[in-house]
């Protein structure tokens, strides 16, 4: 063989090498990467800095076969992704941690070495104050539990009943031989998120009369105010008493105990504020006060869902983006309430295959397909409305790295978007979000007045909207926010839009107090850099780059 023919062997040899190999980062990319992260989750809310950027997350921890075990999770960040390491965290009344220690301590160990922020997924903690023998079963008067008032034991907690055994029941949690372990592997984390999943039934405001020990209080006939402000005002001392329980269960000196953050799923006002008659039911809202949970817990994660049980779409008026527009001015008043508030996003698709009301067949049935893609730019358009500091994709028990895997991506692309682009980085941290006043938010049932004049509408105007008034179920083709730096005449304006059905050329859209701007919007969202009477740059491709972008004047 000829020297030219044996280097053409070894460079075609060493070419299909190259191919095959998975991409492996050096080790100083994998501690730029773990560094960010840290940096990232460990800035508070208010800083010099700006917004911290965002962190991808997950609700399925791989306790289950194929799932999205820490494994997986620690390999994406040796890859190179901005993600926050999740654990499953087993009641203190289970054993099936017995055995496992091999789920937890390699990637533990490679999280210690990384010093990376962590965090676990748990039920429900104050379940077992229901569940226990020990608690279900204490005399009415000492009793966690709503107590009627024939006497009898409810199968709910209640806001009036003993708060020193919510601390104890706290404390449980994290005093496990498991959890001391945990701490020896690991012992001083930047954070240790613990997440509840927070659907443990409890008292709502509105059968408060059913409470032997709110009526002996209060007597009947209150209005609902007052009724929303005594149940809220009764969660604070007892989810607070939960979570230093646990903080004294981990040793409240310890790094643990410093750097604990209890977190609850949508401990947070309801997103369908003003839909209906009825959204009051679903609220603790008193005047002075939108939600109590900001008093109540360290964070929240709020869920940006397109359910399988409810009528909203990804593409019409009902819809999670719509919806999440709510949250904004509800987030700046948890802000004032705990300016520690850790604010994060649930996603979901509403994809549960078993069930009938499955949401990619509805939309199959609608003449529809429901990609990776198109999950994408929902999910970035939640991001951008709200900023939050992890976006969680939920998966039931079930859900595996080989089914959902692909949506699962959408959202770490997304997060990953923000901190590798320079533009995208810095309309995160110190951009505005743009109020349209052209309109208002199409919610407007029973607002109370306080809330009346608050901006909620910021999705801007484009030449495809359809005539208003919209209804519910109103198609909407662009969904489209922008968010500003500067003031006149140097601003600049991150325009971020996208298209759910399908990409759209040539879409005018208008940046209240400036210009229309003519764009292409994708299916998975697309991001635009105008520069005030300069220039329209499309950056952060998701898909391939339209042919045309115009500056309209309006």
């Amino acid at each position: 063989m000829t020297n030219v023919l044996r280097i053409s062997a070894c460079l075609t040899l060493l070419l299909a090498i190259l191919l095959l190999t998975p991409v492996v980062m050096f080790a100083s990319d994998i501690a730029t990467v773990a560094n960010g992260i840290r940096h990232e989750a460990s800035l508070p809310n208010n800083n010099p800095e700006g917004y911290p950027l965002p962190l991808a997350g997950h609700w399925n921890t791989g306790w289950l076969p194929g799932g999205f075990g820490p494994d997986y999770q620690l390999s994406m960040i040796e890859q190179g992704h901005y993600l926050l390491p999740a654990f499953y965290l087993p009641a203190p009344w289970k054993t099936d941690w017995i055995g496992r220690f091999s789920y937890y301590e390699k990637a533990f160990k490679k999280a210690a070495a990384l010093n990376l922020p962590i965090s676990f997924i748990s039920t429900q903690w104050e379940s077992y104050l229901t569940i226990s023998p020990n608690y279900r079963y204490l005399p009415p008067q000492e009793n966690p539990n709503v107590v009627n008032p024939a006497g009898v034991v409810q199968e709910k907690v209640s806001p009036f009943g003993p708060v020193e055994l919510w601390h104890e029941v706290g404390k449980k949690w994290t005093s496990t031989m498991l959890v001391k372990r945990l701490q020896e592997w690991y012992p001083a984390p930047p954070l240790v998120l613990f997440i509840s999943n927070n659907e443990h039934s409890k008292l709502v405001w509105h059968e408060v009369e059913s409470s032997a020990r709110y009526l002996v209080a209060y007597g009947s006939g209150r209005d609902d105010n007052f009724k929303r402000q005594v149940v809220g005002d009764g969660w604070i001392p007892r989810y607070r008493a939960l979570q230093n329980g646990m903080r004294e269960g981990l040793g409240d000196t310890s790094a643990w105990g410093q750097h604990a953050k209890c977190v609850a799923y949508f401990a947070f006002g309801t997103r369908a504020f003003g839909r209906w008659n009825d959204w009051l039911n679903y609220s603790l809202y008193t005047p002075g006060r939108m939600e109590p949970w900001p008093l109540a817990w360290d964070g929240a994660s709020a869920s940006h869902y397109a359910d399988n049980w409810s009528a909203i779409t990804d593409h019409t008026m009902m819809s999670p983006q719509i919806e999440a527009m709510n949250w904004v001015f509800m987030q700046k008043e948890a802000f004032l309430l705990n300016p520690d508030f850790w604010f994060e996003i649930s996603v979901w698709d509403g994809y549960e295959p078993t069930k009938a009301n499955d949401k990619r067949t509805y939309y199959q049935q609608e003449g529809t397909e429901f990609s990776p893609l198109r999950y994408e730019g929902s999910v970035q358009f939640g991001m951008w409305l709200l900023r939050p500091r992890v976006i969680r994709e939920f998966r039931g028990n079930d859900g595996s790295v080989l089914r959902d895997e692909p949506y699962f991506l959408s959202v770490v692309k997304s997060v990953d978007r923000v901190h590798n682009d320079p533009t995208l980085k810095r309309f995160w941290r110190k951009g505005k979000l743009v109020a349209n006043k052209n309109f208002v938010h199409p919610y407007q049932v029973k607002i109370p007045s306080e809330y009346k004049t608050m901006e909620r509408w910021f999705l801007l105007d484009t030449n495809l909207d359809p005539i208003r008034p919209w209804s519910l179920h109103t198609d909407i083709p662009v969904f489209a926010i922008a968010l500003l730096i500067g003031n006149k005449p140097d601003r600049e304006w991150l325009v971020y839009g996208h298209s759910p059905l399908k990409g759209r050329s040539e879409v005018k859209i208008f940046i209240p107090d400036y210009q229309a701007v003519e764009l292409d919007i994708s299916q998975g969202g697309s991001f635009y850099h105008v520069v005030e009477n300069k220039t329209v740059t499309k950056i952060a491709d998701i898909t391939p780059s339209f042919k045309t972008i115009k500056v309209i004047a309006r």
